[in-house]
């Protein structure tokens, strides 16, 4: 905050601690006696009584400090407007009066015997329109008395307490209540005026505004009629005190209604006009929501944060040409960081130097929402538009309405935002959403999250959609059970336009009876005009998102293979910013010999052609695989592919092909971000796998290939930059937190680990793809045995006494005829119908025994149509398709493998040699 014009000429501080002042001030008795409830200080100044007239107005007694019912020790309960005083002098002349306790003993009245000597006292009148409204003491808790900027502030002070007495009094006549001090309230009297209203001569007092500097009309000392029903006159004691306060007893001190005295709810400043420089307290700034300690103390920061149509007035107080020495009371606006509105009242007062130019201006400043009807309507109404705007979904837009008529638009305490689908209500959000809070019809329909309500069952609801009018229901009107129990205060019923339908409606309940403002019609159906049209944008978002969704989801896998030695789980969310359809893919390619690939890409952006060359990729990466083609090898094939496709769009993408036997794991990069891996341990790291360009940019990129080796436990995570990259999330700290969510994460469900690394679900800018696998080890693993076969006229019998060694060897006889049964038909297709090398391979798995035989011919073997009982050939096939369990052809690197598998019995012995493994139903290379 800024100190620049001294600390006499700022503003001080609005509370002081009474017993710690400066010498001269209070003694700390007088402190104590007061208590820290009365210890109302402003400007460096204890308000230690207040006075004010009674009900005939030929007295002042004394009201208390803040609204306290004791009175402050010392002081007297009343004095006669008409006797010698200095409460009474202040109050009939409409001057401030400054003087010590010394001066006051001068004057012939009794000091408090709590003040110290010399002590500075103020006494300062206080009065709104002409008419005198009571006077206030106050002290000085500094000890140096009070300078002309304190003094000045003090009276703006008290024109304020004034302001906020006047605005009382009125209320208490709006209501009905009498302002009486039996009813708490102070009734407004003017110098020498009755209660009726009428001066002594019999004038009527006029409601003009005065100066502080010009006094108003008075009455002479002594000239005050007797008060009507007294016993005595109001004969004036030694120090003004009032002689029948004096017979009659202690009289008990009057309340102040409300909060009219506490000083912590104004603020102060000092104006500096040549520098411009501003001196605020800190309630000042924080009226006008600036930090404190972000003030630089120019009054431009001050402006800024007020309205636009409000600067001009404002300019003419603090720009020196244009100020006079006067008085000035403004009203004003400032904008609050959330867009509210508030008002705010300034009153202020010029000094001037001794050339008589003005110098300082001396301003209190305070809220002046509670003087107004009610909060900025128009304010509250931009701001639901603002937030409308900012919706995408239909329950974007439900939640806005809710938090808007909730707080602080209509303080309502039950809400319900539905869309009209044919006869039905198809309800967006419920606030309260508990069942138990909505009506038997409600909860009978409530189905699902939220309930569809049939609208023939709301004949109400059901006329005011018809009429697109809005509804207003009062407490006790008559209504259906169905919306009965929605308002019984008082319920709104708001049909949604736009372009020119009713697209759903907004009902509105209190639970207190409400009563609807005059305009407040005109705000529900300005409110439902603007959530009709965001509720139909949302309404058209939510639809073309869904198109978007369901045909990117078409072209991911509908579900992943299972796998031997590892769960694979994927999630896919699209973005919420865009409806385009997004590139990012995800597969689980099961290869032979108990390999899987783990493919993750990207294609840039967001559109039916990002999603074409995407499913184009995926594939062309899974037939590449599927052929048998080694990591990098695949990755080319695919850059190659996309490069002759005359597109302008590239692709990212990271394929992994792990050995579920071994663990050992083959990763190539294009582009993509690297794998994270969640080791047993909980720790985790970013693969440092080398990487290559993004697929599409150059035909003849290389592909480089980097190993690393799983241990069972381990969790392998592939995603795509949407998860860990947005415009306000750097790549490198996204990376950081996921790794720290995979490391937090449990491994044993891989489902719920994925949930978890996805987050809240929160809108997001980009799409994301997200696979995760964890990697078990092989409880089995597969025994395996391979010949390479001759091509000599006996090789088929070579093969066969191979195939029968083996078999001998893993103790399976049972199944050793149909074993080579199948070997003989296999290895003489291949000798027959191929040239070049041939081989066989045996695994067996468990209970399950694979018989495959690979040639280098890529043609797939066919069974013919049909084998009469003269053919030579042709059953071969025929043959293995019956006796196996599961048969087929698969491209293996340039060539192709036949494979058959069938069930060794469960009884059979394992390998001699060796533990009988446990049998796992479990088909090979799956």
């Amino acid at each position: 905050m800024s100190s620049e014009g001294g600390a006499a000429a700022g503003a001080p501080g609005l509370r002081a601690d009474l017993a710690g002042g400066a010498p001269g001030a209070l003694r700390p008795s007088a402190a104590d006696q007061l208590g820290a409830e009365h210890a109302l200080v402003f400007a460096g100044a204890a308000l230690v009584a207040v006075y004010v007239p009674s009900d005939g107005g030929r007295e002042l007694r004394l009201a208390g400090p803040a609204g306290e019912t004791d009175a402050p020790p010392g002081w007297p309960t009343g004095y006669a407007v008409s006797g010698r005083s200095a409460v009474a002098d202040a109050f009939r002349g409409g001057r401030p009066l400054w003087l010590t306790s010394g001066e006051l003993g001068a004057r012939g009245e009794a000091a408090p015997e709590n003040l110290a000597p010399d002590v500075a006292l103020g006494v300062l009148p206080i009065g709104a329109e002409g008419r005198g409204l009571g006077c206030l003491v106050v002290v000085d808790t500094t000890g140096k008395g009070f300078d002309p900027d304190r003094r000045g502030f003090l009276e703006l002070y008290a024109d304020q307490v004034a302001t906020r007495l006047e605005a009382a009094a009125e209320a208490a006549a709006e209501a009905g209540v009498g302002a009486g001090a039996e009813h708490g309230g102070v009734r407004p009297t003017a110098p020498g005026t009755t209660a009726s209203g009428t001066t002594a001569s019999g004038t009527t007092a006029s409601r003009t505004t005065a100066s502080r500097t010009t006094a108003p009309a008075t009455t002479a000392p002594g000239s005050a009629e007797p008060a009507t029903g007294a016993s005595a006159t109001h004969a004036p004691t030694p120090g003004g005190a009032s002689a029948t306060a004096a017979s009659a007893g202690p009289a008990r001190p009057r309340r102040m209604p409300g909060d009219v005295l506490e000083p912590d709810r104004v603020g102060s400043f000092t104006l500096v006009l040549h520098t411009g420089r501003i001196t605020a307290d800190e309630r000042v700034l924080e009226l006008v929501d600036i930090d404190p300690d972000d003030f630089d103390g120019r009054v431009e920061t001050l402006l800024a944060h007020t309205v636009p149509d409000d600067l001009p007035a404002f300019m003419s107080l603090v720009e020196p040409a244009q100020t006079a020495a006067a008085s000035r009371e403004l009203d004003f606006r400032i904008r609050r960081p959330n867009g509210e509105l508030r008002w705010l009242r300034l009153r202020s007062r010029v000094l001037t130097d001794s050339a008589g130019r003005a110098e300082r201006v001396l301003g209190i400043v305070v809220d002046a929402s509670s003087l107004r009807p009610g909060a900025d309507e128009v304010s509250m109404v931009q701001r639901l538009a603002a937030s409308l705007a900012a919706s995408m979904t239909a329950r974007d837009v439900g939640r806005v309405v809710v938090d808007a008529l909730r707080d602080p638009l209509l303080g309502a305490d039950r809400v319900a935002v539905a869309g009209l689908e044919a006869d039905r209500l198809v309800v967006t959000v419920l606030d309260p959403p508990e069942p138990a809070a909505w009506p038997e019809i409600w909860r009978s329909e409530w189905r699902s999250e939220w309930p569809d309500t049939p609208i023939r069952a709301l004949p109400t609801l059901a006329a005011a959609l018809r009429d697109v009018r809005v509804g207003l229901c009062p407490a006790g009107a008559e209504l259906e059970p169905g919306l009965a129990g929605v308002g019984p205060g008082g319920l709104a019923v708001l049909p949604l336009p736009a372009e020119g339908r009713v697209i759903g409606a907004c009902l509105v309940g209190w639970d207190e009876p409400h009563e609807f403002g005059a305009e407040e019609r005109s705000l529900l159906t300005a409110t439902a005009g603007l959530v009709g049209q965001a509720f139909r944008r949302a309404q058209a978002f939510d639809a073309q998102h869904e198109l978007a969704t369901t045909l990117q989801r078409s072209l991911l896998p509908r579900r992943l293979p299972d796998l031997a030695g590892g769960v694979a789980v994927a999630r896919y969310l699209p973005a919420m910013a865009r409806l385009e359809v997004g590139g990012d893919w995800y597969d689980v390619i099961p290869l032979s010999d108990s390999r899987v690939a783990l493919v993750i890409g990207d294609v840039q952006g967001h559109s039916a052609g990002a999603a074409t060359i995407m499913g184009q990729i995926r594939t062309a990466i899974r037939a590449y695989a599927v052929e048998g083609h080694p990591p990098d090898v695949v990755v080319s094939h695919a850059n190659r592919l996309l490069v002759g496709m005359e597109t302008d769009l590239f692709a990212t993408c990271c394929y992994v092909e792990l050995d579920m036997e071994e663990g050992d794991a083959w990763i190539v990069r294009a582009g993509h971000l690297s794998p994270l891996l969640r080791h047993p341990d909980g720790g985790t790291e970013e693969v440092a796998a080398e990487g290559g360009l993004p697929l599409g940019v150059f035909a003849d990129a290389d592909f480089p290939m980097t190993a690393v080796g799983l241990t069972p436990g381990t969790v392998l995570a592939l995603l795509t930059d949407g998860l860990v990259e947005s415009a306000s999330l750097h790549l490198e700290e996204g990376m950081r937190r996921m790794r720290a969510l995979l490391s937090a994460a449990d491994p044993t469900d891989a489902g719920r680990l994925a949930d978890e690394l996805l987050g809240d679900g929160t809108r997001r800018a980009d799409d994301v793809a997200l696979l995760v696998m964890r990697y078990d080890g092989m409880k089995v693993r597969p025994i395996r045995a391979g010949w390479a076969v001759w091509r000599l006229p006996d090789a088929v019998m070579h093969a066969r006494r191979f195939t029968a060694r083996t078999l001998r060897k893993w103790n399976v006889a049972e199944e050793a005829d149909t074993a080579l049964l199948v070997v003989s038909e296999l290895v003489t297709n291949a000798l027959v119908h191929t040239q070049g090398p041939v081989r066989l391979d045996l695994t067996l798995a468990g209970d399950r025994l694979r018989i495959a035989v690979s040639d280098v011919s890529p043609r797939a073997p066919a069974k013919p149509v049909m084998a009469d009982w003269e053919s030579t050939g042709g059953r071969g096939l025929f043959l293995v398709e019956a006796l196996s369990t599961s048969w087929g052809s698969v491209p293996v690197s340039g060539g192709k493998q036949v494979w058959s598998e069938f069930v060794v019995p469960r009884g059979a012995p394992g390998p001699v040699g060796q533990p009988q493994p446990q049998p796992q139903p479990r088909p090979v290379g799956r």
